[in-house]
């Protein structure tokens, strides 16, 4: 690489022009073989700062860039010296939420980013990581069955507090619903979204979200001695829902009420993900994991009337299900989505059909009339372009 020459300046053969966020920095995306890089111009300290921060949070299983090196003691042809880069793995599949609303304006897509950020806050908040500049400029998103998964981008300004106080905890939230609200009317204003949408009150959903998350992760439970099994099972299922194992739980009677404290494992999350993974050796997202197990679920009911477990089960479903749908996506469009993504929206597409044809439709069926309709129309969210063949982008 170019390392005596200005980011800025980087020839355009380096470059792979794919969707990238606002930044206050020179950030290039720099195209290796088959890997990409982010690379972004920033002091020695804070770059270094900044890949201690993202190497914890990533050893601590919390969605983020995964950082690679700090480029420091750069000089240019004439002995001067040049800011240090730092580095980290372009995520594969994910866009900036710039680049979400060019291509989908649905009013509900907002607030599933809004909600997913509120969930990536969560789970900053209970390894107790302070960010202290959050944002949907700060944060890339990737697809999960029908929502979103956040992933942290830029940690300059973050902090490990132990323990992280809850002014700064509702700090981070009120910084979140300010910038929100900014990054909603600049949308706006450039005719990415409705004109008629109340901003205001879609970027006052984070704390709404927050809120009643770390509730639901943090709180403590009173319930009827015969009421608390159904609902210390509905408490767990809500807390599996959002990718997180249960580890302790602590009930106490306070009379004729039970206390009852469910601690979130918050070092092992991804409990579907997990789940699947042990059953097929499958690495999705989490939602994409709920679904697929929702369907070999499905698969084992009709099939073997439920009798047979789960784990004799799995390996028919992908050798009969999973396996031969994603074998035929067409080449050409593998780069369009993830294959979990793919085989999720097949179902979806599968339930239409059944709909509109009265009738039960094949996943073969389905399949093929979902590559041929559906699928060529999305944008390749994993490509790269090079050269003039790039999209436009922000810089």
């Amino acid at each position: 690489m170019p390392w005596s020459v200005p980011l800025e300046e980087w020839d355009s053969d380096l470059l792979a022009a794919l969707p990238r966020g606002i930044s206050r920095h020179t950030v290039r995306l720099i195209a290796a073989d088959d890997l990409v890089f982010a690379v972004k111009e920033i002091g020695e300290t804070v770059a270094y700062h900044e890949y201690r921060m993202l190497r914890r949070l990533q050893e601590l299983g919390v969605p983020c860039v995964v950082p690679v090196a700090v480029i420091t003691h750069r000089v240019d042809a004439d002995g001067e010296p040049l800011t240090a880069c730092l580095v980290t793995e372009h995520l594969r599949f994910s866009l900036p939420y710039r680049d979400l609303f060019s291509r989908e304006l649905a009013p509900y897509t907002v607030s599933k980013l809004v909600r997913a950020l509120a969930v990536l806050l969560v789970r900053l908040h209970l390894v107790n990581f302070y960010w202290g500049d959050v944002s949907l400029s700060n944060t890339l998103f990737r697809r999960d069955a029908d929502e979103f998964l956040a992933y942290l981008v830029d940690a300059e300004t973050g902090e490990f507090h132990e323990p992280l106080s809850k002014g700064r905890r509702l700090y981070d939230v009120d910084v979140a619903r300010v910038n929100i609200i900014g990054e909603l009317m600049d949308l706006q204003a450039g005719g990415m979204i409705d004109e008629s949408m109340d901003v205001i009150a879609v970027g006052n959903e984070i704390e709404r979200n927050y809120l009643e998350l770390w509730d639901l992760m943090t709180g403590d439970l009173y319930v009827r001695g015969d009421q608390a099994f159904d609902a210390i099972s509905e408490r767990v299922a809500k807390i599996n829902a959002l990718g997180f194992d249960v580890g302790e739980m602590e009930i106490s009677n306070e009379g004729d009420m039970r206390r009852v404290h469910v601690q979130p494992a918050v070092f092992s999350t991804g409990f579907n993900r997990h789940k699947l993974q042990a059953l097929t050796g499958l690495d999705v997202q989490d939602r994409q994991a709920q679904r697929l197990l929702g369907e070999m679920e499905v698969y084992r009911a009709v099939r073997y009337g439920g009798k047979l477990p789960l784990e004799a089960v799995a390996h028919r479903w992908m050798v009969k299900e999973y396996e031969p749908v994603v074998s035929l996506i067409p080449p050409k469009l593998r780069e369009k989505l993830e294959p979990a993504q793919i085989f999720h929206e097949i179902l979806d597409h599968r339930w239409f059909m059944s709909q509109n044809d009265h009738r039960f439709v094949p996943l073969a069926e389905a399949a093929e009339s979902y590559f041929d309709h559906v699928l060529p129309t999305h944008r390749d969210e994993a490509m790269v372009y090079r050269g003039d063949t790039a999209p436009d982008s922000d810089s």
